[in-house]
């Protein structure tokens, strides 16, 4: 499987993926020094962040994964005397490496802004966030593999987008947060960064503060991301070359 997933990282050498990688942290805390700065430089990076900017690269990244093999009509993976189903976790891990990494950056980058501007969350609050995050978009990464290798690159955007703007508006600070996966990181960062998907400030007293969402959160997700990832390797093992 590791060799499977190295191969798939190479074909991302002259693509946009390793691009990407820096520049979606870096204009994220260049838009919030620019329009925030100060001590509000770091919740107006991590608002930015996770609801604009990494879905938006995401799905991006998901769609480039699988241009090149969509456009060879899946030849020269069916060509190979490998099963379907590893060649499909093998791009979701290896896309999964890239969500690390990119969260990784993100990360130095805030804790490094937060030290110039004066910082305005602690530093474990930021490291949990920046936790949360990751592993709360893992489950969208199958996803958006399957909707790029079903719908093209364009549909593929645009859906997750949407729905990631809708999970936000819509459910992140209200009861129902648990039903919509979208909403699920929004609503566990209102807690640890102290601020609403509008960026205002969670009013004092608010039951939004309420740490124990985060576990149960954090358990949909994981579940959401291996149950996903088995059902779309399932449909990727059936396909055949059209």
């Amino acid at each position: 499987m590791i060799a499977i997933i190295k191969a798939e990282q190479l074909k991302w050498k002259r693509s946009f993926i390793p691009k990407l990688l820096w520049l979606t942290p870096i204009m994220t805390l260049l838009l919030s020094a620019v329009l925030m700065g100060g001590t509000f430089f770091q919740t107006g990076a991590y608002n930015w962040w996770y609801s604009m900017l990494l879905p938006g690269a995401l799905t991006i990244c998901c769609a480039l994964v699988v241009e090149k093999d969509k456009k060879m009509k899946y030849h020269s993976l069916l060509a190979l005397p490998l099963d379907l189903k590893k060649i499909w976790l093998a791009k979701i891990l290896a896309t999964s490496l890239w969500l690390l990494l990119i969260t990784i950056i993100f990360f130095i980058g805030i804790t490094a802004g937060g030290l110039l501007f004066n910082h305005s969350l602690p530093l474990t609050s930021s490291l949990l966030s920046a936790l949360i995050i990751f592993l709360t978009f893992l489950w969208q990464i199958p996803l958006c593999l399957f909707l790029a290798a079903k719908l093209g690159t364009y549909l593929a955007i645009l859906i997750n987008l949407v729905a990631n703007i809708i999970g936000i508006v819509a459910f992140a600070d209200g009861d129902l947060w648990y039903s919509y996966p979208f909403a699920i990181g929004a609503r566990l960062l209102c807690s640890t960064l102290g601020i609403l998907p509008n960026g205002l400030p969670v009013p004092e007293g608010s039951p939004l503060f309420n740490n124990s969402v985060i576990l149960p959160g954090l358990l949909i997700a994981l579940a959401l991301f291996i149950m996903i990832s088995f059902l779309t390797a399932k449909w990727f093992q059936n396909r055949e070359a059209k």
